[in-house]
């Protein structure tokens, strides 16, 4: 989206936000009523303010296979700040604003020995939720700049030619990157939007808009020749649709709806002095939605949606069949099971426009969180996540790295978290994944092995809150 400048988006939302406080008719008199001497004064608008640190120990930095680019380790410091406010409380209860928040949180990442993945992730989080009779309310955005390294990673173990090459990085996992993408210079946002409208029938109209909006603001070089074998490029790429929801309530908790989006994703074609490949796979699309939300009982909560995608690829994206219809869904399912226990469900299987190569691809994750309170101050967390990207929807030969693979990666996470004092709380944690190549047909000259990996972060941490 060349014409959407950076921080657009959240200016706008930002303008929503103080809209719908200059119009506030008035304060709300026990926004903040007098304390009792000798004691602080109340803040019902602070919501949070904490500093934390973390050191971690990562194994394979750039999660590479090892097999040509060697894994390299590095102890990691990440320093947060985060501040939370929240103008509901101080606006008048007839408003119909329920929540008016700004969240803002930098991180400062420092890895000894490996500067060039230095950065500074600045995250902006913006809500905006109310109520005026049947009709109720919601607008969130999350926006991340990140201030890192505008020279993206050169997978490759040197720059040789003939015999004594070896850029066979290039065919690496798709999971190996995105952590080193992450922390190159780029601004994220992601947006959603939505209104909803009451009968007294039971049913409900829920219209609903949504964004997600990468914009890499690394350097591209032209891969084909040296000193840029290997090197990353990485197109911007967005997308965004809108629709609505036709709901009924079958119960007081939980209602089935019916819904409709009609979107648009983007990736950005390469200039021809960067890349001879002038494939792109920026498409348009529509889904139909059927979903389930609500609470199916006193301890699960369930919120399903799925549905046919119809997909118009434009003509220059390198797929066999441009007008193909696939296979979208969602779930979010979390469980009550106890007083001190809670496990979390979620899924999410749709098509998206890739970050490293043409081909749009499946992206799938599968994801399970357990959560207990082993006492009042010790808490456990055991994480299992599945993540695959299937770009077997097409193949592009036309480059120099051919995008045929189905990449597979298993997580694996353990944490523990314990309130060492009123306000500060230690937490220490274990993240294993192990990346394979899901295409076993894929032909020896792919360099299969390559997309193999495994990769560990250890941590421990301090949180301090006011």
């Amino acid at each position: 989206m060349k014409s959407i400048h950076r921080f657009e988006l959240s200016l706008a939302l930002l303008g929503s936000l103080a809209a719908a406080t200059l119009t506030a008719p008035q304060l709300r008199a026990d926004a903040n009523p007098a304390s009792p001497a000798g004691s602080a004064p109340s803040l019902a608008w602070l919501t949070d303010l904490s500093l934390a640190v973390k050191e971690s120990y990562d194994d394979n930095v750039l999660v590479v296979s090892g097999l040509g680019m060697p894994e390299q380790s590095a102890w990691v410091n990440t320093v947060s700040f985060k501040l939370g406010v929240d103008f509901a409380p101080l606006l008048a209860k007839s408003d119909g604003v329920q929540t008016l928040s700004l969240v803002y949180q930098p991180d400062k990442v420092t890895f000894a020995g490996d500067s060039a993945e230095n950065y500074t992730a600045h995250r902006l989080n913006e809500g905006l939720k109310g109520k005026l009779g049947s009709l109720s309310y919601s607008l969130d955005n999350a926006f991340v700049y990140v201030d890192g390294n505008k020279l993206a990673e050169t997978y490759a173990a040197n720059q040789l030619s003939g015999a004594a090459a070896n850029q066979n990085d290039k065919y690496r996992n798709n999971f190996s990157h995105t952590l080193a993408r992450e922390r190159r210079n780029q601004d994220q946002d992601r947006s959603a939007a939505t209104v909803r409208w009451d009968t007294k029938a039971g049913f409900f109209v829920r219209p609903i808009a949504s964004l997600t909006y990468y914009n890499m603001n690394t350097y591209l070089f032209n891969t084909s020749k040296a000193p840029y074998l290997g090197y990353q490029d990485y197109p911007d790429r967005w997308d965004v649709n809108g629709g609505a929801d036709l709901g009924y309530q079958l119960t007081p908790n939980l209602a089935l709806t019916l819904g409709y989006r009609d979107g648009d994703q983007h990736q950005d074609q390469y200039a021809l002095a960067i890349n001879s490949d002038q494939h792109f796979s920026s498409n348009h699309y529509q889904r139909a939605l059927l979903g389930l939300e609500g609470s199916l009982s006193s301890w699960l909560n369930v919120k399903l949606s799925a549905g046919p995608d119809f997909r118009d690829y434009n003509p220059d994206t390198p797929i066999s069949d441009l007008h193909t219809t696939r296979f979208y869904g969602e779930a979010l399912a979390t469980a009550t099971l106890s007083n001190t226990q809670s496990l979390t469900f979620s899924f999410k299987q749709w098509l998206f426009v890739s970050s490293t190569g043409l081909v749009p691809y499946d992206d799938i994750a599968y994801s399970l969180v357990y959560h207990l309170n082993v006492t009042k101050k010790l808490g456990l967390d055991l994480g299992a996540k599945y993540l695959e990207a299937n770009y077997t929807l097409g193949n592009d030969l036309a480059g120099s790295a051919p995008s045929l693979r189905d990449d597979l990666d298993y997580q694996g996470s353990v944490g523990l978290s314990y309130a060492l004092a009123r306000h500060l709380t230690g937490t220490v944690g274990y993240a294993y994944d192990k990346g394979l190549n899901g295409l076993t047909s894929l032909p020896a000259n792919y360099q299969p092995n390559y997309r193999d990996f495994e990769h560990a972060v250890a941590s421990v941490g301090l949180k301090y809150s006011f």
